[in-house]
């Protein structure tokens, strides 16, 4: 049994018929409604955001199943906090603040792609993240932010 793979950019949650999906699988037979559907549920907590779309059809059974790539860190880090881009000199310039329960938020998002075994460690990544980018973690550098995590100061919201 034969399976095409099609590989597209969606804006989360705003799937359609049309181009670029409907010219894609259309000419493979399976119900398009029923991708749509799907695709439009699973990417809704990326709205706004493009999202890397697979569709895997087995030609024989017409059979579907879809998998949803995740954007890149930076850019939940940047939609969740509404900022343009991350500062110039992450060193010395701090552009914004990042809160527990975002990193949190932004931890289950990505969860499949991250290395972590848990949110709390899922979590301390995003915190990683942010130190490239200049961008604080409750008030703190994210490095000093990241040890009260394994001290366990922020195990209440962590465990949530």
């Amino acid at each position: 049994m034969a399976k095409d793979t099609v590989e597209i950019l969606i804006e989360g949650g705003k799937a359609t018929p049309g181009p670029p999906l409907g010219p894609a699988i259309g000419p493979l037979g399976i119900n398009m409604m029923q991708v749509v559907e799907q695709i439009n549920s699973k990417t809704s907590d990326f709205a706004g955001m493009k999202v890397p779309v697979k569709v895997i059809v087995d030609t024989g059974t017409k059979e579907f199943e879809i998998e949803i790539g995740t954007p890149p860190t930076t850019a939940l880090i940047m939609d969740e906090l509404k900022i343009e881009k991350g500062s110039q000199d992450p060193g010395m310039d701090k552009v914004a603040d990042l809160s527990i329960e975002q990193a949190l938020k932004i931890a289950r998002m990505k969860f499949d792609a991250l290395l972590a075994n848990d949110y709390k460690h899922a979590a301390k990544e995003v915190m990683g993240t942010c130190v490239s980018m200049g961008i604080t973690v409750a008030g703190k550098d994210p490095r000093e932010t990241q040890k009260e995590v394994d001290q366990g100061v922020y195990d209440d919201i962590l465990k949530a």
